[in-house]
């Protein structure tokens, strides 16, 4: 399989059904949204190339910085909003105001889109990428084609 969004995909899946854990990455035992970009990462392409510090669950609100985001686009690739692949990195933005902090990897693109993500009180799943979720992806990326 050469194709890198290709290969996000089937990595993810992988880790569907492995509970939710804050700060986790261990397909099968536990993950957060992060840990489980992560783990795809040590998948697809081998040592993760950052080690997040311990992070609380409301990230970086008090401060106001994107951190994640900001280290979104130290490792990987930006893309246009609308350019849609499956294997896309998505960064969701979950309250106007707030600071991006939910990610998640997309499945199926078009009409019906789907991501898979760990969020809190759930395993990590393929959701439909729905209206109101699509409403708060606020920065699309892309793995690079090489760790």
């Amino acid at each position: 399989m050469s194709n890198i969004g290709d290969q996000v995909v089937l990595a993810a899946r992988g880790w569907i059904g492995t509970p939710y854990r804050h700060q986790a990455s261990c397909r099968g035992a536990g993950t957060d949204c992060l840990g489980l970009l992560r783990g795809v990462w040590r998948e697809v392409l081998g040592d993760e190339p950052e080690r997040p510090p311990a992070y609380s669950m409301d990230w970086s609100e008090p401060a106001r910085v994107e951190a994640l985001w900001q280290a979104a686009k130290r490792h990987l690739l930006t893309k246009a909003l609308e350019d849609e692949a499956p294997g896309d990195v998505l960064l969701f933005r979950m309250r106007d105001g707030s600071v991006a902090k939910h990610l998640g990897l997309a499945g199926k693109t078009g009409a019906q889109a789907t991501f898979i993500h760990a969020y809190s009180g759930h395993a990590v799943v393929e959701s439909p990428l729905s209206a109101p979720w699509r409403r708060r992806v606020v920065a699309r990326f892309k793995f690079p084609q090489e760790g």
